[in-house]
């Protein structure tokens, strides 16, 4: 009598392939508000002003002493104080404007010590909700399961599960 696995791997590759598709969110990635490179400073400046007083932003990073002061660079200020406005307030495009002088981006902008926390936005394009340091959205699926079924490695263990199984289940003659 042939004996039976209580669970066969082709179960389980059909078991992260329904929670791909069942449980799973739109893989996101992480986007930074940041200063345009063609912005005037004067602009930049008045701005980061505007952030750090009636925007609420939290600009004690950015001065003297804190791990983000670049006197500098006017747009190492500026991107930082406009990311902070951008992540604390619902994650949009008009909330990444500074009068035409910042734009999203997903190149991370931390230099040395200065860590810009990021955002997160769906790769359909859309914006959505407000992130932590470490991008992750509220309520956001962490587990890995729900962008599993994306990946193009997913689907060669799929098959091969599925073969495997149909060939184990054959009599041997």
């Amino acid at each position: 009598m042939r004996k039976t696995e209580p669970f066969p791997p082709c179960h389980f590759f059909l078991l992260l392939l329904l929670c791909g598709f069942v449980g799973g969110d739109t893989p996101s990635r992480e986007v930074w508000c940041v200063a345009k490179n063609n912005a005037e400073d004067a602009a930049l400046q008045s701005a980061v002003e505007w952030a750090c007083g009636a925007g609420g932003v939290d600009c004690g990073s950015i001065q003297g002493g804190g791990p983000c002061f670049d006197p500098s660079s006017v747009q190492n200020t500026a991107s930082y104080a406009f990311n902070d406005y951008f992540r604390k307030h619902e994650i949009a495009e008009e909330n990444c404007n500074f009068g035409n002088n910042a734009a999203i981006t997903s190149l991370n902008p931390s230099f040395g010590n200065c860590k810009f926390p990021s955002s997160s936005i769906v790769n359909n394009g859309s914006l959505s909700g407000s992130a932590s340091s470490t991008g992750s959205m509220p309520g956001e699926d962490t587990s890995g399961c729900g962008g599993v079924v994306r990946r193009w490695w997913f689907w060669p263990f799929v098959i091969a599960a599925h073969l495997f199984s149909i060939v184990s289940s054959l009599p041997i003659v």
